[in-house]
């Protein structure tokens, strides 16, 4: 089978393949932008130590307050919700509804 790819390989340390890099286009087109995670926020996963909920919340500059209204909920129970290394599905889908992004996005 020599058809030919834009598919790259690349060998791990023993020799064995352990990266496979794609054109980025390919790569959005089975990705949708929704199903992506900006890199601002990963950013303040590492660099602010904060929950995927908590990043999310400030990548989207929102107070605590402002989301706790919005679930309906004080602001002293969302922030205990938002340090909850995995929150409940239940926990993740209100969030995610307040925040206006997909639940899954809380995944992580």
């Amino acid at each position: 089978m020599n058809t030919p790819t834009n598919v790259q390989i690349i060998n791990g340390p023993d020799g064995a393949p352990a990266f496979v890099v794609i054109p980025y286009a390919d790569y959005v087109k089975d990705h949708p932008e929704d199903d992506l995670i900006p890199n601002e926020v990963v950013g303040y996963m590492v660099k602010d130590n904060l929950t995927i909920v908590g990043a999310w919340r400030k990548h989207l500059g929102l107070s605590q307050a402002q989301v706790a209204e919005r679930i309906g909920i004080s602001q002293s129970a969302y922030a205990q919700q938002e340090q909850a290394a995995k929150p409940r599905k239940a926990t993740r889908d209100k969030i995610a509804a307040a925040l206006g992004i997909a639940p899954s996005l809380l995944d992580v």
